[in-house]
């Protein structure tokens, strides 16, 4: 897959979002059929913009972004070239006015984060470091459940899997190893409330 940049990805939702014939939501299933569900970067990015998003106040909807992370990040491990998501999950409904508001407030954010981006260290986002990418995913949607139960805790791993995201989306390594240091940082964090 070419690279591709944060806003591009935000294009490509608001315009689903735009398009959308339902005038007040929207399903978490078509945010997800704005990109297609052929690639993993933008569907970890778009679980972790969401894992990380004011909409996981409601109860439930960090252990929602958890289990779609598992089920994604899973599905990257095996390799599978198209990504299957349950239906249940796919028709949880989020707020339009929301999310495109949520898109605009994210443009300056995302130029910066463009800016940033770009391909290095690419041999870190094709295999086999991409099987280390999803397990590294598939651990920060473990550790996100019992963090679930503190509030703001469940940051450090959606974070983790923002970047991951960001990395597999943009084909560059750096991201990666920034998620990488978040999900060793969310585990230290899910010891001590386990503990």
């Amino acid at each position: 897959m070419p690279a591709q940049t944060l806003g591009h990805v935000l294009d490509e939702i608001s315009t689903k979002v735009r398009d959308d014939a339902t005038p007040e939501t929207l399903t978490l299933g078509e945010v997800i059929d704005a990109f297609g569900r052929r690639s993993y970067g933008p569907l970890l990015l778009v679980i972790g913009l969401f894992a990380i998003s004011p909409a996981t106040i409601v109860p439930g909807l960090t252990w929602l972004a958890a289990a779609l992370t598992l089920v994604v990040a899973g599905q990257m491990a095996l390799g599978l070239k198209r990504i299957w998501l349950p239906r249940g999950a796919l028709q949880a409904e989020l707020p339009r006015d929301a999310v495109l508001g949520g898109i605009e407030k994210s443009r300056g954010f995302a130029n910066r984060i463009d800016g940033l981006l770009k391909p290095r260290l690419t041999f870190l986002s094709g295999p086999p470091f991409v099987n280390v990418v999803a397990l590294l995913c598939i651990a920060a949607a473990l550790i996100t459940f019992p963090l679930g139960l503190i509030p703001f805790a469940p940051l450090a791993p959606g974070i983790a899997v923002v970047f991951f995201g960001l990395g597999m989306v943009a084909r560059d390594g750096l991201w990666l190893l920034l998620g990488t240091a978040f999900v060793g940082g969310a585990i230290w964090l899910a010891m001590q409330v386990i503990l």
